[in-house]
Formats: structure tokens, C-alpha cells, sequence
């Protein structure tokens, strides 16, 4: 391994495999060995323990008071021990947010990803690539679509069979899934099977799955685009139907990283939308109905964006104390006019605020707004084809009534 040339700073993150100090170059295990304290988990520790002669610190729950640890060596020589590549979904991305670049040193090894698309020949920059460590398993839902190849990194020797019968439940139990066990070490393994035929067990729990995408009849494809099929969201009628929640979306405008309210959230079908746009964006979903709260969380998890938040009371009173929002989206059965004034005094300046009206009393109070401040009006009118006997006719919907404003 070539020597690596760095700036010596009070703490060394290290990335090590499988192979321990085997893996490593001279520079490197000579830094571990000359560590007065060391910290990392109790994997790395053993695996790397041949080579240590300074204090060791294994990681402690819940992990910020090992955080806290490390920042009290703060100008003291300190090695961390991490898996991989510390900064992709590792140990150093938590220490960066508390400990500034210009105070480590970095040396980072190939990732599990890296060593995972390496044994299956996959090219990274042409698969998704998904941490389900420690996270929701439905995350790799969106991700589901024919054809698709997808590194997923599970959180134990449970992940990969709670993986295969996500893909059995979801109509994609054809998928074959690659199970890549303890990756650059003497007891690597890799096994093969389709998610309906998995039978695996005594898997290592440091494992990684690959997963061939493939659909049967009838699998929950989510597409790419808004406005998803009403019948894809479990709901009582209170929904906004796909045309307008496309429109609606459109109007709302996702940026990187923004916040949105879904004040009547209804089924939770615009903040899931919202949500499925960028894994960045969040969403707060006030309802005040608990049967409908809970199944905005159903219909949450089932298009794979667990993180939206839940918040069960009447607006206006349940805005009080949440985030700011970068955007608001009202929905079409209200004439409340205080809720609408709340959401405005919340808003941050240049966010967008979009209100939709089915009833009369909605739609007089978001024209009396719209000539108050400003924005654009828009009215939707949509008709859908329905039998009528042996015959085809039109079916109007009720119509929309759509305000959209940016907050000056």
C-alpha cells in the first residue's frame, strides 16, 4: 500500500477492513501503534488490536457521549477507528458536524459499497446506493423499479430476510437478491437467491445486499413523477385526486433542503409527494382527525419516507412551535380565515404558499386574499370517462380553485 502524506492534526480518523492491520500501509498501523488513545467500535478495536498499545475507548450508547469523549481530547493526539470510508455513511460525517476540518486528518479505506460493487462487477455511478443501517427498511421502496440495481447496507444478520419479504409484499419477489457477508475479511461469503426462494440463515451481521429489480404482476412501482395514482394511497375520500395534486406539487415548487406544512393533510398524499421529490426534503403533516393521523403514517411508510412528521391537532393551534416552513399547502375543504392568516405569519419571507378550494366559502376567502396581497388564481375543471350503461360519458369533478403566493 503507498505511503500517505498528511497534515498532522489532534485527531486521525482511520479507515480499516476486514483484514485489519493486514490492509493497511507501514505509515498507517505505525500511527495506530504510537495512539495514546483510540477510540472505535469493539470490532475495530480486536481487529486492530495487535498492533495498539495506547488507551482504548469503545463506542458507548447512546453514541453522543462518545462524541462528547472525543471533544474533550480536543488538541490532544487522538485516533478514531472507523469502517471503510469514515465520511460515506461513517463516523466521521457525525464527528464533521461538532470538529472542523482543519482539525483531523482523514485516511479513509474502500467502503463496503465500493467492496460490494467490486465482487458483483457493478458499476457505482450506475446503481442507487442505500444505507439501510439502523434506518426504516421501507426507504428502498421509491427505489423499487424494474431493471433497477441497488447496494443496500442492512443493520444485522435479520436485514437481508426482512429485505426479501419487503420485495415478496411489495410484488417484487422475483428480484434477485445478492447477499455479500463480511466483505475483505477471511470469512467473506457471498450467496445468491430470488426474495420469494430466500432461505438463508447464520447470516453475518455485517453484511451488504445487492438487489436485481424485478417486477411482477402488480407491483407497487412508484413512479418518478407527481401526481401517483389515488389508488396507490390508503384514504377515506379525503384525498387531493392526481391531477390536481400534480398541479399542486408544481405550485409548491421543491427546492433542496425545504420544509413544507400539509396543514389538513388528509391521507398525506402532497407531503409524501413532496418528500419523494428529493431525499433532502421534509414534510409536517397536520391533521387533526387521529384516524386519519395514523393513516397518513401508513401510507408514509409504504412509499418509503417514514422521516414525514405527524402532527395530530386543529390548525391553528397546532402550528404553534414547529419548524418554519418553506412552504405551505392548505387544502380544499376549509373557510377557516385564521387558519390561513397563522400559516402567513409563519411562513418565512420568500416562501410559497399554495391553497386549493372545492367549496364556495374556501374560494371567496382565497379571492378576497389573492386581491389583498397579490399571487395568482387559477381554476380547474376536470371531467373523467365513466360508463353510463352500455355507453361512455363525462363525469365532472368538482372544480379547483387554486391560489398561489410567494410571502414578500
Amino acid at each position: 500500500m503507498a505511503e500517505i502524506s498528511f497534515v498532522q492534526r489532534w485527531l486521525t480518523i482511520i479507515g480499516i477492513g476486514e483484514d485489519g492491520p493486514a490492509g493497511l500501509g507501514d505509515q498507517v498501523t505505525r500511527l495506530i501503534a504510537s495512539a495514546p488513545v483510540i477510540f472505535g467500535g469493539e470490532r475495530h478495536i480486536e481487529l486492530m488490536s495487535p498492533v495498539i498499545t495506547g488507551e482504548t475507548h469503545q463506542w458507548l450508547s447512546p453514541f453522543e457521549r462518545s462524541v462528547e469523549a472525543v471533544l474533550a481530547r480536543r488538541g490532544k493526539p487522538t485516533v478514531v477507528l472507523a469502517s471503510g470510508d469514515p465520511f460515506f455513511y461513517g463516523v466521521g460525517a457525525t464527528l464533521s458536524r461538532r470538529i472542523s476540518a482543519s482539525e483531523m486528518s482523514v485516511i479513509p479505506a474502500p467502503s463496503s459499497f465500493s467492496l460490494a460493487a467490486s465482487r458483483l462487477g457493478w458499476p457505482l455511478q450506475e446503481i442507487t446506493v442505500l444505507s439501510l443501517h439502523g434506518r426504516p427498511i421501507d426507504l428502498i421502496r421509491p427505489h423499487l423499479h424494474p431493471g433497477r440495481k441497488i447496494l443496500a447496507l442492512t443493520s444485522d444478520g435479520k436485514g437481508p430476510a426482512d429485505l426479501a419479504a419487503l420485495l415478496q409484499a411489495s410484488g417484487f419477489g422475483q428480484s434477485e437478491l445478492m447477499v455479500l457477508e463480511a466483505l475483505g475479511g477471511p470469512h467473506e461469503k457471498v450467496s445468491r437467491q430470488t426474495a420469494d426462494d430466500f432461505a438463508l440463515s447464520g447470516i453475518n451481521d455485517l453484511n451488504i445486499c445487492g438487489v436485481e429489480v424485478k417486477a411482477g404482476a402488480g407491483a407497487r412501482i412508484l413512479s418518478l413523477s407527481a401526481g401517483l395514482a389515488d389508488e396507490l394511497f390508503e384514504h377515506d375520500g379525503q384525498i387531493t385526486k392526481r391531477e390536481i395534486r400534480a398541479m399542486t406539487l408544481s405550485a409548491l415548487a421543491p427546492r433542496h433542503g425545504e420544509l413544507l406544512w400539509d396543514i389538513g393533510a388528509g391521507s398525506g398524499s402532497v407531503g409524501i409527494e413532496w418528500m419523494l421529490a428529493d431525499t433532502s426534503l421534509r414534510a409536517i403533516a397536520i391533521e387533526a382527525s387521529s384516524e386519519r393521523a395514523a393513516r397518513i403514517r401508513r401510507n408514509a411508510a409504504n412509499f418509503g419516507v417514514p422521516g414525514l412528521t405527524v402532527v395530530e391537532g386543529e390548525a391553528p393551534d397546532a402550528l404553534a412551535g414547529l419548524p418554519v416552513p418553506d412552504a405551505i399547502f392548505i387544502g380544499g375543504g376549509g373557510s377557516d380565515a385564521g387558519v390561513l392568516d397563522a400559516a402567513i405569519v409563519q411562513l418565512r419571507k420568500g416562501g410559497r404558499l399554495v391553497a386549493n378550494a372545492v367549496t364556495t366559502e374556501m374560494e371567496a376567502l382565497l379571492l378576497a386574499e389573492q386581491a389583498r396581497r397579490g399571487g395568482s388564481l387559477i381554476r380547474v375543471d376536470i371531467a373523467r370517462a365513466t360508463a353510463i350503461g352500455r355507453m361512455t360519458g363525462w363525469r365532472p369533478a368538482m372544480p379547483v380553485t387554486q391560489w398561489s403566493w410567494i410571502k414578500p
